[in-house]
């Protein structure tokens, strides 16, 4: 495609919009179809929204396709980002909105009909929510294996918190993903957007870039809403049904964590806190993360003894996660790192001791 097919469509956009959807695709042309047949078929009432449509550097028919829809009326615009990664792409199509919301949905999701009018009804609803997500409900392949339970959807990205909305925040730190998320246009100008860094780690799979604008929201003293009633559904790709998968996302993620600090930030009842630097440390690694892993490993050994496949396989993943934390942090350590290796488990061991030892004593003590 040359660059002058792919210069910029011209809808009429005169009309101010309420809601700006952006949508960053790559290579994925017949997904987009469908995903853009959903959305322009919307029950929308009186709400004026438009699209934006990132083309992250396709080599397939995604221009015509988003000209297509450009011929038929729709109100949206073609915008072209030659940087590689999703991150990149959501950031171009921030740049190109002019709403004052702008929600974000995936090239092979289906919004429900009533998607576009139930974001924009939210944020009247809750005028004191940065940001708003709801629910990416799955449409399965023919064949899926048991152990898939709702407690593996994580990799997948499919987001069910039950009927009931509530206030996610540095208390209540849930994830709302990406595939179906919204923000106030004003929070990227308060917190920035979407980090190019943790798009991809490694051999890494999946991303982390959604929870790290939520989590500086939070920082801030903002918070966000989930909301049920906002749904999309996406299909479930067979390949995502493999344990391979869910062990390649698990060491992604483990390792976007690290970046992230994650597990020093959150306290033990899951709140988000001011990270943590009291605990003894092995090459730059809290004690409690170790502890973690041995407790999964034990877990994971226990559920295989009772021949609980699901929950065998779910601390298989939790100890995969901590391993990739705990090497992301080493690596990241290295350079910072003034002793050798010896000397480092020597100073920890010590450290360790010397806090139990000095620990108050937790035996009860007589009454009256």
């Amino acid at each position: 495609m040359t660059l002058e097919q792919r210069k910029p469509l011209h809808p009429d956009l005169s009309r101010p919009s309420d809601l700006t959807v952006i949508i960053s695709t790559y290579n994925r042309c017949e997904q987009l179809r469908h995903t853009l047949e959903s959305l322009f078929s919307q029950q929308t009432g009186d709400v004026s929204w438009d699209a934006v449509i990132v083309d992250n550097n396709s080599t397939d028919a995604t221009h015509d396709v988003v000209r297509s829809f450009e011929q038929r009326g729709a109100r949206l615009r073609y915008v072209f980002e030659p940087r590689q990664g999703l991150s990149f792409g959501r950031n171009a199509g921030i740049a190109a909105a002019t709403a004052p919301v702008v929600a974000f949905t995936d090239d092979d999701v289906q919004p429900a009909p009533n998607w576009v009018l139930r974001v924009v009804q939210s944020f009247h609803e809750h005028p004191d929510a940065d940001f708003i997500g709801g629910k990416v409900v799955p449409r399965w392949p023919a064949k899926v294996p048991a152990w898939l339970t709702p407690d593996h959807w994580s990799p997948l990205a499919l987001v069910d918190y039950g009927d009931a909305p509530f206030v996610v925040s540095a208390n209540k730190p849930y994830c709302l993903v990406g595939a179906n998320l919204a923000f106030r246009r004003e929070v990227f100008d308060r917190v920035g957007l979407f980090a190019p860094g943790l798009q991809r780690v490694r051999d890494g799979i999946g991303s982390a870039e959604d929870y790290d604008v939520e989590l500086r929201v939070w920082r801030a003293g903002g918070q966000g809403l989930y909301c049920p009633d906002v749904v999309v559904a996406t299909d479930v790709q067979s390949e995502r049904t493999t344990k391979a998968y869910h062990r390649r996302w698990y060491a992604g993620h483990g390792r976007y964590s690290a970046l992230m600090r994650l597990k020093e930030c959150m306290s033990p009842d899951g709140a988000l806190i001011p990270e943590r630097t009291q605990a003894s440390r092995l090459f730059g690694v809290p004690s409690f993360v170790y502890v973690e892993l041995f407790e999964s490993v034990g877990r994971c050994l226990k559920a295989v003894l009772r021949r609980d496949e699901s929950s065998a396989f779910y601390h298989e993943n939790r100890a995969r996660h901590c391993v990739n934390y705990i090497r992301q942090r080493y690596q990241d350590d290295a350079a910072r790192r003034r002793h050798s290796v010896i000397a480092e488990l020597s100073q920890f061991i010590k450290s360790v001791v010397r806090k139990r030892l000095n620990a108050p004593s937790t035996r009860s003590q007589p009454s009256g």
